[in-house]
C-alpha cells in the first residue's frame, strides 16, 4: 500500500498531538502557573514543568531543599497572604493551591482558573495516597499523564528500595520529630506523610499517641519517654541554641534513647509535601540510619 505525501503529513500529525501538542479545537495545557504551595511547587518541577511565581521563595532551601528552584522565581510573598498586585503583573494561566487557602480563593479566581488540590484537610489520614491521586489529576490537566505515571513509579521504586536496605531494622520504633523549642516537638504519627513513608519503607512508627488531620501532635519532650526503645529522629532545620539548651537538659539527658544514644540528626524534608518529599525523606533514612548500629549511635 503506497502512502501519499497527504497522508503522511497526517500520520505526523497525529503522532505530535500524542506527544503532546493540543488537537485542533482544544485548548492547549496552562503554561504560566502559580502555586501557592510547596507540595504542589516540588510536583510541578518533578513533572517538568517549572512555576513562574510561588510564595515564601527565601524558606525553601531550609525547609524543601531539593529540588533547587529555578532561577528567575517570582516571589509571591507569605502563604496566607500572597501578594495580589504581583499575581495580577504576571497573569497566570492557572493557580495552584490547596483548602489552606479556601477564603481567598474568590480573590484568587479572578486572576486566572485556580485547582485547589486536598491532600492536609480534614478529615486527612492518607497524604501518600492523596498525592498519587494529586500528580494524577496535576498531570493530566498539564498535558503531563506519562510524566505523572513516572513520577509516581519512581516513589513506588523508591520505597521498595529503601524497604530492602533497611530490612534489618524493621522491628526498631522511630520516633520522628521536629523540635519547636527546648521543651516541645512536633512529633509524626498516623496521617503524616512521614508515616506513611515509614509504612512503604517496612518500618516501625514509635509514636502511638493521637495526632490532627495534619498527621502530628505537639507535646512536651516527656511524652517521647512512653516509647523508651524507640530511636528519636528529628529534623533539620534546628537552631543551635536548642541543641545547646537540651545538651543541658536533666530531663533531656534522662530519656532512654539519649543514654544509649539511639538518636539519629536528618536533613530536612517537608513534612507537607507529596511524592517528591516522601522520596526524600525515605532517601534520607536509608543513607543515615544504614550507617549506624541497630543499638545506638
Amino acid at each position: 500500500m503506497r502512502l501519499d505525501r497527504r497522508t503522511l503529513l497526517a500520520a505526523a500529525c497525529c503522532l505530535a498531538v500524542r506527544g503532546g501538542v493540543a488537537r485542533a479545537g482544544e485548548p492547549s495545557p496552562p503554561a504560566r502557573i502559580v502555586s501557592l504551595d510547596y507540595g504542589l511547587t516540588e510536583t510541578l518541577l518533578a513533572l517538568g514543568v517549572a512555576p513562574i511565581g510561588m510564595v515564601q521563595v527565601g524558606a525553601w532551601a531550609d525547609w524543601v531543599v531539593e529540588p533547587a528552584l529555578p532561577a528567575g522565581m517570582i516571589d509571591l510573598g507569605a502563604d496566607r497572604e500572597p501578594n495580589l498586585e504581583l499575581l495580577a503583573a504576571i497573569r497566570p494561566d492557572l493557580i495552584v493551591t490547596t483548602p489552606y487557602l479556601a477564603a481567598i480563593r474568590p480573590v484568587l479566581e479572578r486572576f486566572a482558573p485556580t485547582r485547589t488540590f486536598s491532600i492536609y484537610a480534614p478529615p486527612g489520614g492518607r497524604p501518600y495516597e492523596l498525592s498519587v491521586a494529586a500528580t494524577r489529576e496535576l498531570a493530566g490537566l498539564l498535558g503531563r499523564a506519562t510524566e505523572g505515571e513516572a513520577l509516581i513509579a519512581r516513589a513506588e521504586a523508591r520505597m521498595a528500595e529503601i524497604r530492602a536496605r533497611l530490612r534489618d531494622r524493621a522491628d526498631i520504633p522511630l520516633l520522628i520529630v521536629s523540635f519547636l523549642d527546648a521543651h516541645h516537638v512536633r512529633v509524626y504519627g498516623a496521617g503524616s506523610l512521614f508515616d506513611d513513608t515509614l509504612k512503604r519503607c517496612g518500618l516501625a512508627n514509635g509514636w502511638r499517641g493521637p495526632s490532627n488531620y495534619w498527621g502530628f501532635a505537639t507535646v512536651g519532650i516527656e511524652a517521647l519517654a512512653a516509647v523508651p526503645e524507640s530511636r528519636l529522629v528529628y529534623l533539620e532545620p534546628i537552631s543551635g541554641d536548642i541543641l545547646l539548651r537540651l545538651a543541658g537538659s536533666p530531663l533531656w539527658n534522662s530519656l532512654a534513647f539519649v543514654r544509649a544514644g539511639r538518636i539519629q540528626r536528618l536533613p530536612a524534608a517537608l513534612m507537607f509535601g507529596m511524592l517528591p518529599s516522601a522520596m526524600r525523606f525515605a532517601a534520607l533514612l536509608g543513607e543515615h540510619l544504614s550507617a549506624t548500629g541497630r543499638s545506638g549511635g
